[in-house]
């Protein structure tokens, strides 16, 4: 693994364990959880190849897999990835650091269709690093392929430095939204939903 992510190093001791928690008892309440996945589902054909990046404790994945998808689910936090397992079987869960993304070394040599990075991924990864995540999310993208992320614009990351990121890592702005049920996007927006192609 490369650097800590912001995820380690600006969270309390137990934050794993309180989000995976956070979440079950979410689902448990019937609340939806999976906004961004039914995105993603829109937008490929049935049986899409589908990475999902930062993927924590798996409900995108679980339920792009249950839909029909080829889902490969991968994160930095150990934690999160045991959760994934235990809780969604049928994904195939990795933990790893996207910075130095290389699901070749695993024997997952097929492009992905569509890669999907939610829930602020882009804004924990470690500070520096947008760049090489950007690119190495690039290096596993089919040509007619897309990533979809978003994040909070309040928090490390700025739209205009995610921009500069994406500019320099082989990739090219497509959409841009304001939330993940697509409305406009405008400057004052506190989310950034984007989507992106090769350049």
């Amino acid at each position: 693994m490369g650097r800590p992510t912001r995820w380690a190093t600006d969270t309390k001791p137990g934050h794993s364990q309180w989000y995976v928690e956070r979440f079950r008892q979410m689902a448990a309440d019937g609340e939806d959880l999976v906004g961004e996945a039914r995105l993603v589902d829109a937008m490929v054909p049935r049986g899409a190849r589908i990475l999902d990046a930062g993927c924590g404790p798996g409900r995108h994945g679980a339920y792009l897999h249950a839909v029909g998808h080829t889902v490969i689910g991968v994160d930095a936090d150990e934690e999160l990835i045991e959760a994934s397992k235990a809780d969604h079987p049928g994904p195939t869960w990795l933990v790893g650091d996207l910075s130095e993304l290389d699901l070749r070394a695993s024997g997952i040599t097929e492009p992905f269709d569509a890669i999907l990075m939610a829930g602020n991924v882009i804004v924990f990864v470690a500070p520096g690093t947008e760049v090489d995540v950007l690119r190495g999310l690039a290096g596993h993208l089919a040509p007619d392929g897309f990533v979809v992320t978003g994040f909070h614009t309040d928090r490390e990351l700025s739209v205009a430095d995610f921009d500069a990121a994406v500019a320099a890592s082989g990739l090219r702005i497509e959409h841009r939204f304001a939330t993940w049920d697509l409305r406009a996007w405008h400057e004052e927006a506190g989310f950034a939903v984007t989507v992106l192609r090769h350049a």
